[in-house]
């Protein structure tokens, strides 16, 4: 492909994309090259896009919407959870059921966790051994609530709690539980000293306690755990309890047993929480202004390799949170190195504030109530979901947005480009490098835009067009492309006799003899024709982006 345009048939200018309204909104040079994996949530779809936001791969074949993370395994597979209609557990993000698709959408594998007592709900990990680890609601009557020493003022007949249970899937349609860790078994209460787990809240940060509700009038879903993550280099793994406001890591290195205890495992506690941040009311050792997070979720840890390695990075939805906004945030806890966290006698788990954050300025232009992610980039970028607005973009470690994209995916269908697009709601898209394993002998070839009359060209081809370099002669180099102030041009062979620069319109904004440098600061955004004249060799014409 020529670097530089011998000659400029067509000029877009990018006010025509900032009409976008779906698909790729914003492409900026130095976004992460690689491809995005999302289901919306109205459609019983999975795809896989690059970053010129073309499709280059979709699964069809599944019957459920998701219920609510999809990922794509190295083999190739696709994993995804689907959303079984249980009356028993009729609360968002429920769930049920998890299948596996290999590339060409073959269904090799389901399984269902659904009645009365349980249910798959939010999110699901897989792990380096090929089990899955799954967030399930465990459901309790108020009679054994209050058998524990729970209030009986409790207004509900049944209470949920948690448990993580890691499946080891068997055959097609089969799976052991090898691994089980249950909230039930780690609580604290000080309302009834004849029941078990009577003792001071605030001396039992490791335990959870019965009779804290946030939401108790929002029903029976007393904790809503919204996502899981394993660190296999600590055996550990961390989760998101939505109403508590916090993040929680538990041992993994446990047995079953060892996990229903307060002793064993690597970091000797059993099942007990070895960490827990974002709201210390929980504990009795806060209060409304030590409170950081706000019906979070996604909590993972940043990757091995990856700038800020070992902290831990948050959505944070900011529900409830003055302003209402969301933010993404990271926390770097006081890990020993090895598997414990640091505590005072009387205070609360540290940091007292956030490593780093990012929110939008003006911070309302970002938020999310509810579903949402972020994960962390190798290149200390960010790809962040937008679930509400089913948007996917991307921001450097400078808080500078270098992509974005709008799922065209609505309960309506399809949307068209310049359409006003609702209910497209992503739980959470993933990234994955073009050097993943799973793309591996794959076949990865745009398939055009998902969104029905696309714009053409399109904000990608534009802004790579853009910067790219003529190898003819003479060489003219002209950059920043696109430029925001200044724009530098030189020639490494004739004398360059003029310039002249003109808008979409064919409108010349600029002309100059012999210059090497052009302030366009000025200008309005757009794209421009700059013709590089010289005294007897035919000119250059080059697609300039400001």
């Amino acid at each position: 492909m020529n670097h530089f345009l011998l000659s400029f048939s067509c000029l877009i200018s990018l006010s025509a994309f900032s009409q976008n309204t779906v698909g790729l909104t914003e492409f900026e040079m130095g976004n992460l090259d690689g491809y995005v994996l999302f289901s919306p949530m109205p459609s019983t779809e999975t795809f896989l896009i690059d970053k010129c936001g073309e499709k280059v791969h979709e699964w069809t074949t599944s019957t459920y919407r998701p219920a609510l993370s999809t990922f794509l395994l190295e083999d190739g597979s696709l994993l995804r959870t689907g959303k079984l209609d249980n009356p028993d557990f009729d609360e968002g993000g429920s769930g049920g059921i998890i299948e596996r698709f290999d590339w060409q959408g073959n269904l090799t594998w389901s399984y269902s966790i659904s009645n009365a007592n349980n249910c798959l709900h939010h999110d699901i990990m897989p792990l380096p051994n090929g089990n899955i680890l799954c967030i399930v609601w465990d459901r309790y009557t108020k009679a054994d609530g209050v058998a524990q020493g729970m209030n009986p003022a409790y207004p509900n007949p049944y209470i949920w709690s948690e448990k993580i249970v890691e499946l080891q899937p068997v055959g097609s349609n089969d799976a052991v539980v090898v691994w089980e860790w249950k909230l039930w078994d780690h609580l604290v209460q000080d309302l009834d000293n004849t029941k078990p787990n009577f003792g001071v809240v605030a001396d039992h940060h490791e335990l959870v306690d019965l009779n804290y509700f946030p939401s108790q009038a929002n029903g029976p879903d007393w904790v809503h755990l919204n996502s899981v993550d394993y660190n296999s280099d600590i055996n550990q793994i961390l989760l998101s309890s939505h109403t508590f406001n916090e993040v929680w890591i538990i041992d993994h290195s446990t047995s079953t047993s060892e996990a229903a205890s307060s002793s064993n495992g690597n970091a000797g506690m059993g099942g007990d929480l070895l960490y827990r941040w974002g709201n210390p009311q929980t504990y009795e050792r806060g209060n409304p202004t030590t409170k950081k997070l706000y019906a979070q979720h996604h909590a993972t840890w940043i990757p091995e390799g990856y700038p800020n390695e070992g902290k831990i990075l948050v959505f944070n939805n900011g529900l409830m949170r003055p302003g209402n906004y969301s933010s993404i945030d990271i926390i770097e806890p006081p890990f020993d190195g090895l598997y414990n966290y640091s505590i005072g006698s009387s205070t609360a788990y540290l940091p007292t504030d956030l490593f780093w954050t990012y929110n939008a300025n003006p911070a309302s232009d970002f938020y999310s109530s509810n579903i949402s992610g972020v994960y962390a980039l190798e290149n200390g970028s960010f790809l962040i979901t937008d679930g509400r607005a089913g948007t996917f973009f991307e921001v450097n470690a400078n808080s500078e947005t270098l992509w974005k994209y709008v799922s065209p995916i609505s309960s309506s269908g399809v949307a068209a480009q310049g359409s006003t697009v609702t209910n497209n709601l992503v739980f959470r898209a993933n990234y994955y490098p073009s050097n993943y394993a799973g793309f591996a002998g794959q076949n990865l070839i745009s398939a055009g835009e998902i969104e029905l009359n696309p714009t053409v060209p399109s904000l990608c081809d534009v802004v790579q067009n853009s910067s790219e370099i003529e190898q003819a002669e003479p060489n003219v180099l002209v950059y920043p492309n696109p430029v925001s102030d200044v724009l530098y041009i030189e020639s490494n062979g004739a004398a360059i006799h003029s310039i002249e620069l003109t808008d979409m319109l064919g409108k010349t904004v600029y002309v100059a003899q012999s210059i090497s440098q052009l302030n366009v600061s000025l200008l309005p955004k757009g794209v421009y024709s700059l013709s590089v004249h010289f005294s007897d060799i035919e000119a250059r014409t080059f697609r300039i982006v400001r």
